[in-house]
């Protein structure tokens, strides 16, 4: 069972959420605004937020990246469509996933119960530190470092990065990242990926537009590169 706190303002979407989700097991705060929101999640702490971006005053966007600011949550956005400047834009803000509206409640829970699972997976990994260029990477601590300083990394950030790491040099396919970080088939979506590893560079490399670390190999994917 997992706290989730569901934002959004619509209240019968909201309602109906709460009760979806508390059938599949979960305890559910909920907030009907960004202000709000941002509220209950100093309050209760949950382990992860849904969030409408369509809100009212405090969009989503905003609210979305407060609440990164404040932590290392997870977030799944709604958006009611499937456009890519929403998606793009909401990934880009810190969530680390997305469901489309209209919400099929057993899609939700499953991307739910993904995203959970690498948490604790993560949380689970164990190994020596790992020196690469000016990173240090601990899987036993779960922490990573630049030049001495810790760097702040979302789970999917992290799991991204370790994902990688582990071979470096090695090539791989938006679809494999996919598969290994998310845990969910997306049929060909590279929107997650490819926001993902933009906020991850943003982090860890010294010029984001000249990667040393998360290379880009074009018309395929991304490799860890070489210390």
């Amino acid at each position: 069972m997992a706290k989730v706190l569901v934002v959004e303002d619509d209240a019968s979407v909201r309602e109906g959420l709460e009760l979806a989700l508390r059938r599949q097991g979960h305890e559910v705060y909920t907030g009907d605004s960004g202000e709000r929101g941002l509220d209950v999640l100093k309050e209760q702490q949950p382990d992860l937020v849904v969030l409408d971006l369509m809100l009212p005053g405090m969009d989503g966007f905003e609210t979305c990246r407060r609440m990164r600011a404040a932590g290392e949550i997870p977030i799944i956005m709604l958006t009611a469509r499937s456009d890519d400047f929403d998606i793009v834009a909401g990934l880009e803000a810190g969530a680390d996933d997305y469901v489309v509206k209209p919400v099929e409640p057993r899609v939700l829970d499953a991307r739910i119960r993904a995203v959970l699972r690498r948490v604790v997976s993560e949380r689970g990994d164990t190994g020596s530190a790992e020196r690469h260029g000016d990173l240090m990477i601990d899987r036993a601590a779960m922490e990573v470092s630049k030049r001495g300083e810790r760097v702040s990394l979302t789970p999917t950030e992290l799991k991204l990065l370790l994902e990688l790491s582990r071979t470096p040099g090695q090539v791989y396919s938006r679809q494999q990242i996919l598969s290994a970080v998310w845990d969910h088939d997306y049929l060909g979506d590279s929107r997650l990926v490819d926001a993902c590893v933009q906020r991850l560079r943003a982090k860890i490399e010294d010029v984001p537009a000249k990667p040393e670390h998360v290379q880009t190999v074009r018309g395929f994917g991304y490799r860890f590169g070489r210390s």
